[in-house]
Parts: structure tokens; sequence; C-alpha cells
């Protein structure tokens, strides 16, 4: 069974892959360059993807940057003073990207129509999560739902698409805890929203909201980070 895999190169795209990958599927894992500021989270995907002996590896390269928006893809600071109450509350921040989930996911629709996929996996969390609106699972039903509308093969009854997200429900303590039982390497991911480079060597922030998401879950599954901080 072919599956198309979002791979951000973060830890929860990792722990997708390997959900997909122990599942039997044979994966097509897909990575975009979106203009994003941490653009070093595709070294982490390719890292991943080699890993983990995927059939094809694709990046494809969008520049969402001509819309702005987003302190991930405007001249906007990333926010880093922001409390544990903060985190939670239900306001979407200014890291969310304006339909980057949709853009992605239908991508990922098309690569799966050429190469005769039906399975997509994609690693969108809502416990834990940013308040992002396209990391719910009303988006991914509705997706779903015009995947099988707007394709070739979905009208002509060839296939039906299912639109995987197995960490929506998950908080990040049990998502690291899933990935750690399947061997994850984590040292290979990246998380932070504004990484910072000292002699050609990247460095998390530690102060993002990724970062302090990624840094809490790894406290509450007492297991430790890997990767190195600022």
């Amino acid at each position: 069974m072919k599956a198309i895999v979002l791979l951000s190169g973060g830890l929860d795209s990792a722990t997708v892959l390997a959900i997909a990958k122990k599942s039997g599927c044979e994966i097509y894992a897909l990575s975009f360059d979106y203009g994003q500021r941490h653009k070093i989270e595709l070294e982490s995907a390719k890292k991943i993807a080699v890993q983990n002996g995927v059939a094809e590896h694709k990046i494809a390269q969008i520049d969402l940057r001509i819309f702005g928006g987003s302190a991930l893809t405007a001249d906007l600071a990333v926010p880093k003073q922001l409390t544990t109450y903060d985190l939670q509350l239900a306001t979407i921040p200014i890291t969310y990207v304006p339909a980057r989930n949709t853009i992605f996911l239908s991508y990922a629709l098309a690569y799966a129509e050429v190469v005769g996929a039906f399975d997509i996996f994609v690693g969108v969390n809502a416990v834990d999560y940013s308040g992002y609106p396209d990391c719910r699972p009303d988006f991914i039903r509705a997706f779903e739902k015009l995947a099988n509308l707007a394709t070739a093969v979905g009208v002509e009854g060839k296939g039906k698409f299912k639109i995987h997200a197995p960490l929506i429900k998950m908080s990040k303590k049990e998502i690291i805890e899933a990935g750690t039982q399947l061997g994850i390497d984590y040292s290979k991911t990246h998380s932070c929203y504004d990484p910072i480079t000292r002699e050609e060597k990247i460095f998390a922030c530690g102060k993002c909201e990724s970062c302090r998401l990624r840094l809490a879950g790894f406290s509450a599954a007492n297991v430790s980070d890997p990767i190195c901080y600022f």
C-alpha cells in the first residue's frame, strides 16, 4: 500500500512517518520549501527520509512569502515571551501561515493521484498545538471529502482517499512516548521557528512556542530532548 507522508522535518511529522511505515505502507514523502524562516527543517526532512528508506522524497517549491501574513513567511518577529497561559489560549498566533495545510494537502493529493496512493498521512495535532485552524479534526474531515470529490480517480470510483491524522488527539507527551517506542531518532528532527546559527552550527532558540511545546513534551515524557538549544 502506497502512502504520501507530509514530512516537515519536525518531531510530529517524523512520528507520523514512523507510524505509516509500521502499518506496512510504502512511503512517498513530501516536504515544502515555502519561504519559511526555519528552512533548515528541510535538512532534517532529508535525513529522516533517508534513515527510513522511503520510496521517494520530493521537496516542492512554493514561495508563500509573496503573501506574508505570518512570522514564518514575513518580516515579523517570532514571539518569544509567551507564558504557559498564552500557549493555551484559543487565539490564533502570528506563526500561523494562512491556508498552509490546505495548500500542503492539495499538493499531497496531486502526488497521491499520480503515484496511485489513496492514503495521505499528516502530523497535525489539536491538543497542545498552537490553536491553528487547519489542525482541527473538522478540517481533516472536510479535506478528505474534498479529495474524493475533486479528483479523477475519486469521481471514477477507482479508490477512496483517506487522510490519516494519527496524532490529532494526542498530547506532545504522548507523541514523544509513541515515537520513542517506535525507535525514532529525534536528534534528527527540527522544531524551532527561529533557529540560531553560531560557528556553522544550528541551535534551537528554546523560547519560541514550538520549542517550548517540544521541551514541555519531552519533560512530561521524562525523556531527554537530544537536539541542541542556544
